[in-house]
């Protein structure tokens, strides 16, 4: 065969050559989300996209106030970015809110979300976490999550039941805040009088084994020019992860709340798994030494009331003794039940005991209120499985 001819041959038909020659249809990759992104991160996203370097500072401040004081969800609302510049962004970026599942109103005004995040794995379904707010007559406090699951496996904890999936991002965690604007209509961020005024790190999971995230979406909710909830309203819970306490005080500057529920080892040991690996004597002296530790900065502990393990006289006088000179607030918190949970709630005149004698001892112990227990998003009773486990089932 000639030169010629084996040319021909190998060339394919103009049919064949149109399939052959396009372009192969790919999966696109995903627009950056914007949200969750620091200034300098998005200064570098700007950048990127080929925005003037001296411009990208304006640009970064524009869209930091579109998205977090004006609560903007889409570029076409920025009217303070020309035409071609938010047309641009929307080609590249992505404001996308995740996905709600679910809202309940309870008779007592809290409301619950249950949140559908995008999936980093297909062959795995969305993950998904519950975001509770609580309206009070002096404030309006919102639970944010901060793992979807937990590992720590806390014995009175429904959240604990659920296996860990995966940390949440900066931007999930600060989308949970922009959830509850959306929904309460609070845009832009209001000077005074705001209904979502704090904030506590009290749902699904443990911000401390978050610890990089958490510190990024902390600040960025506490921006002053985004939505500017201040430090001082912002409380981080955790179960006691104790190398990681100090940083709170350090690099977040947060208040700091402890789940403790046990006056000794030998009940925290069951209650809290994670005291055998970090005891009581390693948690009190880490809050004895946390940074700017003070009676107007007090920890906080939170302590679960439960029927004949941890509710008597003498288990109040012990957590007397334990917190002695740390300037702290107890919260005293009714055991909020779950379907098949393996406790049961101390009797109201107990918990009242066991308030007064800690009261006696100069410690402010308010007694939480239950809220939200008929849509399950009381204290403890988070859970994000798609199928929900209704509320009726639990024991009254």
């Amino acid at each position: 065969m000639s030169e010629i001819e084996l040319s021909k041959a190998e060339t394919p038909s103009l049919t064949e050559n149109a399939l052959t020659s396009a372009p192969q249809v790919e999966e696109s990759t995903p627009k950056i989300n914007l949200i969750g992104l620091d200034r300098t991160q998005l200064g570098e996203e700007l950048a990127k996209i080929g925005i003037a370097p001296k411009q990208i500072r304006m640009r970064t401040g524009q869209l930091w106030s579109a998205l977090y004081n004006q609560g903007h969800t889409t570029f076409d609302d920025i009217t303070t970015l020309s035409k071609d510049l938010r047309a641009q962004l929307a080609q590249e970026f992505t404001l996308e809110r995740p996905e709600i599942i679910t809202e309940q109103i309870s008779k007592d005004g809290t409301r619950k979300w249950l949140v559908r995040l995008p999936s980093t794995n297909p062959r795995i379904p969305a993950p998904e976490v519950e975001v509770v707010y609580i309206p009070e007559a002096d404030r309006g406090t919102l639970c944010v999550s901060s793992q979807v699951g937990c590992t720590l496996n806390c014995t009175f904890c429904h959240t604990g039941t659920q296996k860990m999936v995966r940390n949440l991002t900066a931007g999930e965690i600060i989308a949970q805040v922009l959830i509850a604007r959306d929904a309460l209509g609070e845009w832009p961020t209001p000077l005074e009088g705001r209904q979502l005024s704090n904030i506590v790190l009290m749902g699904m999971g443990e911000p401390l084994y978050n610890f990089d995230e958490v510190k990024q979406a902390v600040n960025m909710i506490a921006d002053g020019e985004g939505l500017s909830i201040s430090k001082r309203r912002i409380t981080l819970s955790t179960s006691g992860v104790v190398p990681m306490i100090e940083r709170v005080g350090t690099e977040i500057g947060c208040m700091l709340a402890i789940s403790l529920h046990a006056p000794n080892d030998k009940v925290r040991d069951e209650l809290v798994p994670l005291n055998k690996k970090y005891d009581l004597k390693q948690l009190l002296t880490a809050c004895r030494e946390f940074p700017g530790l003070s009676n107007s900065r007090r920890i906080t502990f939170e302590y679960v009331m439960l029927k004949d393990v941890n509710d008597s006289e003498q288990d109040a006088r012990a957590l007397v003794r334990l917190l002695k000179g740390i300037p702290a607030k107890i919260n005293l918190i009714p055991f909020n039940a779950w379907p098949g949970s393996p406790y049961e709630c101390s009797e109201w005149e107990q918990i009242e005991v066991f308030g007064d004698i800690v009261n006696a001892a100069g410690y402010a112990s308010p007694i939480r209120r239950p809220r939200g227990r008929d849509i399950m998003a009381a204290c403890g009773q988070l859970k994000s499985e798609s199928e929900k486990i209704k509320a009726s089932q639990i024991a009254s």
